[in-house]
């Protein structure tokens, strides 16, 4: 048995980027041996559990008065009694996301690293003035200060402390992972549109993503090819994007492919990938994209963009939030695509991050021994 035993806790599993970050840290870890619980706060499965991991589902049925105001604390000791059963105890704790966050602080467990995929404090923050700013603020600052910070990019972690006033007792910058080879085999599945001509979206219909504005960049464009969108949101998102093509005049060049549990074979067979959003925590897809062979595109989404990712020659490939410049970089990208370097990616394969996570781990261990 290993001597690491290492817990990872998200609130959920459905289709998102932190999702399938979090399992594909978990099949890498298993991989290389360690033991690996993976504890759910909800009734929400979009992917696969990975072979020989431990896995917890934690789903909180409680329907009774103030069931909203006593849910945090509830939850924390529902989560604290489930990791004091585990068969031995984690030597690491890793929380994803910012509910779980709030609900592993409340459970005051032992050897915990907080994972931050995103712009946390500046998302939660947005349009929240006077009091409920002040409350927002606070409630970041009281669930992570003082406390151990993982931030999967440079941004990330100026936001939290900058934007967020955090003081954390250590913050660690550790690029997301991804399963180069894994993404590859994937790849090389059928796309239902192989042979066509397209570019490609993958991301959840959310307007933090701005299809709004790779809408009318596309429409803009020289580009005669056809624009698929994989993902899904919920009803209104979509007849909203819907009338839009309608409005734009692209809606027969436009496909809405749904979620795909494999989006790769599309990321493989288009001949660009362009990512939109004001926000992103890492940019996943942009790896992912790469990882197929294809060229990516990207907005200097907030905060500071894909720089931990698209470095070098690819910087020219980060663009300003506007319908414009996408629409331009889209022309440009096409009629010259960039090379990709073999080892560029190499940095975010799963061995080098868990790698990372490990030497976290051993330090964390020497820290809390008695």
């Amino acid at each position: 048995m290993s001597a690491r035993h290492v817990a990872l806790i998200i609130d959920g599993l459905a289709g998102g980027g932190a999702e399938k970050v979090v399992l594909t840290l978990a099949a890498g870890m298993q991989a290389r041996g360690v033991e690996v619980t993976l504890i759910s706060l909800r009734n929400e499965k979009a992917y696969a559990i990975p072979e020989g991991v431990r896995f917890i589902q934690l789903e909180d049925s409680y329907r009774g008065p103030l069931r909203r105001q006593t849910e945090i604390l509830r939850r924390a000791r529902a989560l604290r009694h489930a990791v004091a059963l585990l068969p031995r105890q984690p030597t690491l704790i890793i929380s994803n996301l910012p509910k779980t966050d709030r609900i592993v602080a409340a459970a005051r467990l032992h050897a915990v690293w907080y994972c931050l995929h995103g712009s946390v404090a500046a998302t939660q923050l947005a349009r929240r003035k006077g009091v409920s700013g002040w409350l927002k603020r606070r409630q970041l600052q009281h669930t992570y200060n003082g406390h151990n910070l993982i931030a999967v990019g440079r941004g990330v972690a100026s936001d939290i402390v900058e934007c967020g006033g955090v003081k954390p007792a250590r913050l660690e910058c550790i690029d997301n992972p991804v399963d180069l080879a894994a993404v590859r085999e994937q790849s090389l599945q059928p796309c239902p549109m192989d042979g066509e001509d397209f570019i490609v979206h993958v991301g959840r219909f959310h307007q933090v993503k701005r299809h709004d504005r790779l809408l009318e960049a596309f429409s803009r464009s020289r580009y005669s090819g056809k624009l698929v969108l994989v993902g899904k949101g919920n009803p209104q998102e979509n007849q909203r994007l819907e009338a839009l093509c309608r409005q734009l005049g692209i809606a027969e060049r436009v496909v809405f492919a749904g979620f795909q549990s494999n989006p790769y074979p599309w990321m493989r067979a288009a001949r660009a990938l362009v990512l939109s959003s004001d926000h992103e925590g890492f940019g996943l897809v942009l790896v992912e994209a790469m990882a197929c062979g294809t060229p990516v595109i990207s907005t200097r989404y907030h905060p500071e963009g894909p720089v931990d990712i698209l470095t070098g020659d690819l910087a020219r490939w980060i663009v300003e939030p506007t319908p414009q410049a996408l629409a331009l970089a889209i022309d440009a990208l096409l009629d010259t695509p960039p090379t990709l370097a073999e080892n560029h990616l190499q940095r975010f394969s799963t061995d080098t991050v868990v790698e990372r996570y490990l030497t976290l781990a051993t330090r964390t261990e020497s820290r809390t021994r008695p």
